[in-house]
């Protein structure tokens, strides 16, 4: 079973989401700096896009980063430690949930969430590489539930 099919059912899927939006909320408050100062600027405009805007997508990106980690994850699982393993493998982790991010932007049609990930697509690796901890950490309560 796949981690979009053992995570993604209705009686956890609610949870998952906002454990997911706390952590990118957590991720984004500890940025520091000019960089820090930036992003958090231009999440505070993502989520002023409409009401729900960030569970929304984060319930739409789910599906597909869990297809895309899923790989990752399944090594890890044998291996005996699949948190573990993916923080391990943060560095391939990132790539592979960026290019589901990459792949979804192209796709909008809403000017300011196509510059502003434009904006951020450089650094972003690294954020999602500091992320990918805490996503693991999340993954690994759910799918023990």
């Amino acid at each position: 079973m796949g981690l979009s099919e053992e995570l993604l059912n209705p009686n956890k899927k609610d949870l998952l989401v906002d454990d997911c939006c706390t952590m990118i909320e957590k991720q984004i408050a500890s940025k520091s700096g000019l960089g820090g100062m930036a992003l958090k600027t231009a999440f505070a405009a993502l989520k002023g896009v409409k009401p729900g805007y960030i569970p929304y997508v984060v319930e739409q990106l789910l599906p597909q980063c869990f297809t895309a980690i899923d790989p990752i994850w399944s090594e890890g699982v044998e291996k005996g430690d699949p948190v573990d393993y993916l923080v391990e493998s943060r560095s391939r982790a990132a790539d592979a949930l960026l290019s589901v991010t990459d792949q979804r932007v192209q796709k909008s049609t809403r000017s300011i969430v196509r510059g502003t990930y434009d904006k951020f697509r450089g650094s972003a690796k690294q954020y999602v590489e500091d992320a990918v901890p805490d996503f693991a950490q999340v993954i690994g309560k759910h799918a023990q539930n």
